[in-house]
């Protein structure tokens, strides 16, 4: 005959098990990866190829990035930024705060859903927080029309 006590250890022993299934590694995201156009958390999709010209190291062609904005690449988990016309950057698109994925970039900045923090598109630098620190920055190689990782 099985006691009580060992009953009561068992189930709660099940219970923790099926708590902590549920919260598996999410990559350090809040709130874990979602999917959808409007989730927080969830980058935007880049608005153009992620490999042009069939190279499969290639982010985007330089006409895909926009003047004074940005996109954001969920899969590599960085954002590339045109502050001015010909000038490219790149920053992780990981929130320095609590490790959100940043989402857009609108009115000259790169915006994270989970918080609110907002980084400028020339330099990453904290526009709005609670984020302290800027978007740490990633290298690029520009050529031709042709954006790669470094």
């Amino acid at each position: 005959m099985t006691s009580p006590r060992a009953c009561r250890r068992t189930v709660l022993f099940a219970a923790a098990a099926l708590t902590t299934t549920g919260c598996g590694s999410d990559g350090g995201q809040e709130g874990g990866t979602t999917t959808g156009t409007d989730a927080p958390g969830t980058p935007e999709a880049p608005s153009g190829s992620a490999s042009p010209g069939g190279d499969g190291g290639a982010l985007a062609r330089t006409s895909e990035i926009p003047v004074g904005g940005g996109t954001v690449f969920a899969e590599e988990k960085v954002v590339v930024t045109q502050p001015t016309a010909g000038e490219f950057r790149a920053f992780s698109a990981v929130c320095p705060h609590q490790g959100c994925l940043v989402n857009k970039v609108a009115d000259g900045t790169v915006d994270c859903p989970c918080h609110g923090s907002r980084f400028r598109v020339a330099d990453g630098s904290v526009v709005t927080g609670p984020a302290t620190r800027p978007l740490p920055v990633e290298r690029i190689v520009v050529s031709g029309e042709t954006i790669t990782l470094a």
